[in-house]
Formats: structure tokens, sequence, C-alpha cells
């Protein structure tokens, strides 16, 4: 069975949290995975990630990184100095990852995450190409540290450079390393895909990563996206990798402002998370027994 997993920030408003707690809390609920965003690594000593990582394997669970690249470290940048210091920050996260052992972070990593007043009026060959230079050198320390890299392609409002299962395929064929791979998420591919099937057959064999979510950001089975069609897709492609759910339910804090939640979809308590926590793992399971992915 694919290992399923779980969001640290379903429950937090803030970026950075007690990590153990969630390590702890995914284990009880069943999850094989606890993600996070990979940036607060490089506030914490090595001390501390000794800790987490300690936990996390004594809980069995693996940890898997995130990331929603700060436009001020944009790789995708015209401004040389941003894209030089984009690289080495990322490097520099890339390195903690496998510090803690890690064997994928994936998100909107390859440009500056969010569009913000932008005007295109010629196509993104320029972006593409100053991007596609500066990952060539974070892939490098990828692969000293055993790390797969995931492109993430994201919905029009998140990304301008990498929007469908296509163009993201077509990055890491341009890119040409062993660890560089796509993330699909089903909540983008809502949508910017035409079909999403199609485009989880498209992405076929560069399939690193997948993220499930709803239309409405809640937990997969609470909205109204196809997930026969999304697991008989997966089934098609012989996907044996992670799942993990990316959910945004809460208003407030840093997550809320950055994700754009105007409203509470659930009931804000960590009680009633959990609950819809132990709901989506099961919808989950059932899935992947339904279409023989066990």
């Amino acid at each position: 069975m694919n290992k399923l997993g779980i969001f640290m920030n379903f429950w937090e408003k803030r970026w950075d949290a007690d990590h153990i707690k969630y390590v702890n809390k995914a284990a009880d609920i069943g999850f094989d995975i606890l993600e996070f965003q990979a940036q607060p690594l490089l506030d914490m000593s090595e001390q501390r990630m000794r800790e987490i990582k300690k936990a996390a394997d004594d809980r069995g669970i693996e940890l898997t990184y995130s990331l929603g690249l700060d436009p001020a470290y944009d790789v995708s940048s015209a401004d040389e100095k941003v894209r030089a210091g984009g690289v080495d920050y990322l490097k520099r996260i890339v390195e903690r990852v496998g510090f803690m052992d890690g064997k994928v972070i994936s998100g909107v990593s390859y440009a500056g995450w969010g569009v913000t007043d932008f005007v295109l009026q010629n196509g993104k060959d320029d972006i593409l190409n100053r991007s596609l230079d500066s990952m060539r050198q974070i892939v490098k320390t990828a692969e000293d540290y055993g790390v797969v890299y995931c492109v993430e392609a994201v919905n029009r409002f998140e990304s301008v450079l990498i929007n469908t299962a296509e163009e993201a395929v077509d990055y890491v064929q341009k890119v040409d390393s062993k660890n560089i791979g796509v993330l699909l998420d089903t909540y983008h591919m809502n949508i910017e895909e035409n079909n999403i099937g199609d485009a989880i057959r498209y992405a076929g064999d560069y399939l690193v990563n997948f993220h499930t979510g709803e239309n409405n950001r809640r937990a997969p089975g609470r909205g109204h996206i196809n997930w026969d069609e999304i697991f008989q897709a997966l089934k098609d492609v012989d996907y044996k990798g992670r799942i993990v759910s990316e959910p945004f339910v809460m208003m407030g804090g840093e997550v809320g402002r950055d994700i754009k939640v105007w409203r509470n979809l659930d009931t804000p308590t960590e009680e009633s998370i959990d609950t819809e926590a132990a709901f989506l793992l099961n919808f989950e399971k059932q899935k992947l027994q339904q279409f023989g992915l066990v």
C-alpha cells in the first residue's frame, strides 16, 4: 500500500510549530508520513533536528518537506543577485533535509511563490530558462545528499511558471537529473487541468510525490472532486509513491494569510481536525483498496 501522510498545517496556523507533537499525532491517528514546511529547518540547531528525527523514527513516521519559496529568493528572477541568493538558500535547505535523512522535498521552489501584478506578454521562456539554470545548480546538492527535489504544478494564482502536469514534466526533462521529479496536487489540478486522470497518466514515471486535497481545500471526500478518477489513474501508472493530504481549513495566522483562507472551513478546534484527519485517512485507505493499490 502507498504510504499515506498528512501536512502539519492542517492543524497549525504558523508554518513553524512543535513538530514532535505532530509526529506523535500523525502516528496516533495512523498515518505513515508527516510533512511540514522546510524553511524552519534553517533556524533549528542540529540537536533539535536530531530530536525531531529520533521522535519520528521511534514512531515509524517518515518526514517529508514542502516549500513555498519567498519571492526574496526567487531563482527565476531577472535580478542576478536575487537568483544567486535563492540558489544558495535552497541549497542550504536541501542540506538540512539531507541532514534529517529526508528523501523528498516538494513545492513551489522553482520560482517565487505567488503572483503579484504580473504581466506576461510573450510567453515564459525567459523565466523558464533562468529557473532551469538555477535548478541545475540546486539539484547537484540534492544529488549529493540523496534528496529528490519535486517541482509542484500549482494554480495560476500561485505561480506563473508551472501550472500543469505537462509543464512540470517538461521542466523535469530539461533539468535531466535522477534527483528531480514531479509533484501533482489534486487541488491545483482541479483548477488547471482539462482532465485530472489524463494529467496523472501524462506524468507517469515522472510522478514522485502526490498531494491530495479537495476543490475547497478541505479533506478528500468533503468536496466535489472525482476521487475514483484519480485513484484509477494512479493505478494506471502503477504509482507506488507517497500520498500526502494537504488540507487548509482554518483562517488566521501566517497560514490563513498565505493560503488565503478567509473563513473557517471546518470547526477550528484540535479535536475537530483530529476527527477530520482520521476521516480522510480512512477515505484514502478505502480508495487504495477499491482500486487494488494495496
